[in-house]
Order: structure tokens, then sequence, then C-alpha cells
């Protein structure tokens, strides 16, 4: 053999045996994993506040218009989406007084007297008949206020979000073993999964918080006249959430 091919040959084995140095043992091997999963869904259910307020001298007339305008409001919304439920709150009645002026001094103060009585009420309605809820918020609107309006996923169609997150990032869990698998020159049969933390827990990942709900704002007072049909957007719900899992090589 010449003096070239035994170079090359030794030449040869010492790559071999180097690489077969840099690649570490994954025998017993646990690795910790962690997976993402998110999705997306338009929101199916608005809740919208309506509101009454009403000031007067005479403390039982300002409670008797709160009081006729409620009912007028909650007839409207019964006549025009009957599937939505409804829930009054937030009624209130106070004094308004007069600006205190400053007296001289050592005299003493004035009695204060209520100059008028402030009154008001409010209505939850909260309804999935996305389509009817224009033309539902006009005609309220000729009699209450529009004071909020968020939308969000109805309970049944949060579950299902839920279980497709749920899906989505145990199948991400799966495509990463497999990449870390391939990695480490192992056959994705050798591994075993030893444990998969949906709560994120010991410190691995956290759960990511549901998106609060979008909200839009209105306080503009409403009287009986003709309210034009306001224009809403839904917008969507996105769900996220984080995993950990051990897997255990043989």
């Amino acid at each position: 053999m010449s003096l070239s091919k035994i170079i090359a040959a030794g030449a040869l084995l010492f790559a071999a045996q180097s690489h077969a140095q840099s690649v570490l043992p994954t025998s017993g091997t646990l690795v910790i994993v962690p997976a993402f999963g998110e999705v997306t869904q338009a929101n199916d259910q608005a809740i919208a506040t309506f509101t009454v307020e009403e000031q007067d001298k005479d403390k039982a007339a300002a409670a008797s218009r709160v009081n006729q305008k409620m009912k007028q409001g909650t007839e409207i919304v019964r006549r025009e989406d009957p599937q939505a439920r409804l829930k009054t709150q937030g009624y209130y009645t106070y004094p308004v007084y007069p600006d205190e002026r400053p007296l001289p001094n050592g005299q003493a103060s004035v009695k204060r007297v209520p100059t008028s009585w402030r009154v008001g009420q409010s209505l939850e309605v909260k309804t999935t008949n996305l389509a009817a809820l224009p033309k539902m918020a006009a005609a309220v609107q000729r009699v209450l206020g529009l004071s909020g309006l968020s939308f969000q996923l109805s309970p049944a169609a949060l579950k299902q979000l839920d279980d497709k997150r749920i899906a989505a990032t145990y199948q991400n869990l799966n495509e990463r073993i497999a990449a870390i698998a391939r990695a480490m020159g192992r056959q994705l049969n050798d591994a075993t999964l030893d444990t998969v933390d949906f709560e994120g827990s010991g410190n691995y990942a956290q759960q990511a918080d549901m998106p609060a709900p979008q909200m839009m704002r209105s306080m503009a007072k409403r009287e009986m006249a003709e309210v034009s049909e306001p224009s809403f957007e839904p917008g969507e719900t996105t769900l996220q959430m984080r995993l950990v899992g051990k897997v255990r090589f043989k």
C-alpha cells in the first residue's frame, strides 16, 4: 500500500472516531418539550347595556320617568329579540346639591339642601342574534342610551373552541417531539411520553389569559326620536395554550 493511501485511510479513521465522540449517547435521556397552540373563532354573542337617567326637583317625578322609560325599553327588546336574556341592574337615586361657597371665618356653615334628585337604571341585554342587533339597538335607543357593548363567545362556542385549542396544542407537542428525535438521531418509536402538563405548572410555561372582549362605548343620551341603526363588528376571540411534555428516550 502506498504512503498516500495509508495517510488517506488514517484520516478517514480519525474523522469517524471524532464524529463518534461528538455524538453523545441519548439512551435514557429525559427531554422537557414545551408546546404552544392558538385557535381563533368569530364571536357569536353580544352584551349590550342600556341606561336611562332623569333629574328633577321632585324625586318621585324623576323616578317615574325612569321607570316608564325602562319599561318601554324592556318591551322593545323583547319585541325585537324574544330570545335575548335581560337583567336589570344599577338602580340609583341620589340628591344633587348646589355648589358650596366658602363662608367667612367664624361663620357657621348652613345645612345643605338638595336642589334636585338624580335617578337612573341600567338594563343588560345578552343575545346571540347578532343579525338583529343593529335594528334592536336603534329601536331601544329611542328611549334608552347605549352605554356599553361587548362581543364574546357564547358558552357553547367557547367550549368548542377550547376543545380545538387542546387538540392544536397537543398536535404541536407531537410535531416538536418528532423534530427533537430527528435532531438527536433517534427514531420516534424510541421516545415515550412520560408526562403532559396542560397547566404549564412547575414554571415550565403559563397558560395565556383569554383576551378581554372587544368593547365599544357610547354615552350619548337618546330622546323619543328615530335613531339610525348603528354598525357593529363582533370581531373574533383567540384562545392560546402552552403545555409541557416530558419525553424519555429508550
